[in-house]
């Protein structure tokens, strides 16, 4: 049998970090965590709604990204270097670069440009609804980074640019899913 996953240890408001360490559930290197973990989830449900395999096969890329990006993060600073030498998987310049590509093509099919203001499921089709909200846990996410000791932000400089460049690839797939979803307009 294996691990059990009730501990207990975290009964008196303390977790463990990885590589060690207990820190305070309220702690902002766990809510930066927690943040991330909520966006993944979210993520999850977008790939069981959007309609568009297009919309699935990048909310899954960017949920195997949050996976390093919460790894990183629970490591801390201090522990970014041996997070790394034991081949665990980060956000880099590369994963960044992605999204930026993504969200540049899914832009590209949109010549006439975006007008107005989007509302949430005005349009119709659940999965732009789950994408909307995937926006608005990614930009609380960022928020959530952005407000870390400034260590954080040194020994993982790509973790805001992801987040802040997925928020806008998230908005574009919601407008492609709206496209699709039978909206004539935007």
């Amino acid at each position: 049998m294996g691990m059990s996953i009730t501990t207990k240890r975290g009964d008196a408001g303390e977790t463990d970090l990885l590589f060690g360490g207990r820190v305070g559930k309220a702690h902002p290197q766990l809510q930066a965590v927690g943040e991330a973990d909520e966006l993944n989830a979210v993520l999850g449900l977008v790939r069981v709604h959007v309609q568009q395999a297009e919309l699935r096969d990048i909310a899954a890329r960017a949920q195997h990204d949050l996976v390093g990006l919460m790894g990183q993060l629970s490591a801390g600073p201090e522990h970014a270097a041996r997070y790394a030498a034991q081949g665990f998987k980060g956000l880099g310049a590369e994963a960044v670069a992605r999204i930026t590509e993504e969200a540049a093509a899914l832009e590209a099919s949109f010549p006439e440009g975006f007008h107005g203001w989007s509302m949430p499921g005005d349009r119709g089709g659940a999965g732009a609804a789950w994408l909307e909200l995937a926006r608005c846990v990614c930009r609380r996410a960022e928020r959530a980074v952005a407000a870390l000791p400034e260590p954080n932000l040194q020994a993982h400089p790509q973790v805001l640019p992801w987040l802040n460049r997925l928020s806008d690839l998230l908005w574009l797939a919601a407008r492609v899913e709206e496209k699709h979803a039978g909206s004539d307009s935007l």
